[in-house]
C-alpha cells in the first residue's frame, strides 16, 4: 500500500500471526520509510534544546531520546527520537511524513555553527522486535535508549535499543546498498517478516501515539499524555503555553480505552459527550476492541464509561490506564485471537 511516498507492505502472512509472532518470539518490519536528519557543529546541542520538548543536554555520546518537535503553541510538529553520535553531532530519526517539514522547520532557524542536513537516502532501517530479539540476532542485551556500532553476519549496523511496540528490541541501521542482505540475514535467524498492519496493533496495545491521528500540531503535548518527553525546566518553543496548560490542568485528555461491548472501534467514531476516537482496533492478544481518543477531562479518568458511535450503534467502552496490554504482565494470561 502507498504511505509517505514508499509502497510499503501491508501484511506477510497476516497481521495476527505477525503480532503474535512479535509478542511471542520475534519479528521484522522494514522502517526504511523513515527520515533521518543530522545536525552538526558547536551550535547544535544548544539550538536542538531550543527546539526539541526533552533535555537533549542530558545525552551522553551513544544514548538517544524520545522528545517532540513543538509549535509556538505547544503543539506536536512531530514526535522522534534523537541519537548522540558525538559532542557536537546529532541524529534524529522522525516520521516519513514529516521528514521534508522536520527538515525545513529546523534548518530554517539553525545558527551559525550548526549544520543542518537531510541524510535520509543514505539510511535503510529495520527494526527487530520480541522477547526473542536479541537472542535470534546473537546480540547481547544493552540499556533502553542506549546505540552501538556492530555487525550481523559482515554487516555493519548501527544497532539502537528501541522500537515501536512495548517488545524488547532493537532498529538496525544500514547503508542502503546492504538493506537487502541484512533482511534475509534477519530472516534466516527465524525471525518472522511483519508489515504495516501488525506494527500498528502492536503500537496501539502498548499506547504508542501514531503523529497525524493521536497527536499532531493541533493538539499540545500534555493534553496528548505527553508530559514525561517534556523538560519543563528548559526554554525551547512552545514551554510558555506548555506550562500554562500543565498549571492548570488540561480540558481535554488523550486517553486509552477499551470496548465492553462487543465492537471494533475505528478513526473517526464519535465518543458520546464531545470526543473522538484516533486510533481504533481488535486487540490480537486481549480480543476486544482498543482504542485511542480525546475527550474532555470529565471523561478521562481510569474506569469512565465512554459510549462510541459504531456506524450507528451505541456500544459501551471503558477508559484504561496505559498501557492497554502490558507485555511483560500479560504473556501467558492473554485471551489470544485465533
Amino acid at each position: 500500500m502507498p504511505f509517505a511516498g514508499y509502497e510499503m507492505p501491508l501484511l506477510y502472512e497476516g497481521v495476527i500471526p505477525e503480532h503474535r509472532a512479535v509478542r511471542g518470539d520475534a519479528g521484522v518490519f522494514d522502517v526504511s520509510h523513515m527520515g533521518e536528519l543530522e545536525l552538526e557543529g558547536p551550535a547544535a546541542e544548544g539550538y536542538l534544546q531550543a527546539r526539541l520538548s526533552n533535555d537533549v543536554s542530558r545525552l551522553g555520546d551513544g544514548e538517544a531520546q524520545y522528545t517532540l518537535l513543538t509549535n509556538e503553541g505547544g503543539g506536536i510538529i512531530d514526535d522522534l527520537i534523537v541519537y548522540r553520535l558525538g559532542r557536537a553531532r546529532y541524529l534524529l530519526i522522525v516520521n516519513a511524513a514529516n521528514r521534508a517539514g522536520d527538515f525545513e522547520w529546523l534548518a530554517s532557524g539553525a545558527p551559525r555553527g550548526c549544520d543542518v542536513r537531510d541524510v535520509s537516502d543514505g539510511y535503510a532501517l529495520l527494526a527487530v522486535q520480541g522477547p526473542r530479539s536479541l537472542e535470534r540476532l546473537g546480540l547481547a542485551p544493552r540499556p533502553a535508549f542506549s546505540f552501538e556500532m556492530g555487525r550481523i553476519d559482515s554487516i555493519e549496523v548501527l544497532v539502537s535499543r528501541t522500537g515501536y511496540t512495548g517488545e524488547t528490541g532493537v532498529e538496525l541501521a544500514c547503508m542502503p546498498d546492504d538493506a537487502v542482505a541484512l533482511w534475509d540475514a534477519i530472516l534466516a535467524r527465524g525471525v518472522v517478516p511483519c508489515g504495516l498492519g501488525a506494527r500498528d496493533t502492536l503500537r496501539l496495545e502498548v499506547c504508542y501515539p501514531l503523529h497525524g491521528n493521536d497527536i499532531g500540531p493541533g493538539w499540545d503535548a500534555i493534553s496528548s499524555g505527553l508530559r514525561f518527553a517534556c523538560a519543563l525546566e528548559t526554554e525551547f518553543t512552545g514551554v510558555e503555553t506548555l506550562r500554562e496548560v500543565a498549571a492548570r490542568g488540561p480540558a481535554r485528555r488523550l486517553v486509552a480505552f477499551r470496548m465492553v461491548e462487543q465492537a471494533i472501534p475505528r478513526q473517526g467514531m464519535a465518543i458520546a459527550g464531545g470526543g473522538e476516537v484516533t486510533s481504533g482496533s481488535l486487540s490480537p492478544m486481549l480480543g476486544v476492541g482498543i482504542g485511542l481518543g480525546h475527550v474532555p477531562v470529565a471523561l478521562s479518568a481510569p474506569g469512565s464509561a465512554l459510549t462510541i458511535d459504531v456506524r450507528g450503534r451505541m456500544r459501551r467502552g471503558e477508559v484504561t490506564v496505559k498501557p492497554i496490554y502490558n507485555p511483560k504482565e500479560g504473556r501467558g494470561r492473554e485471551r489470544v485471537v485465533p
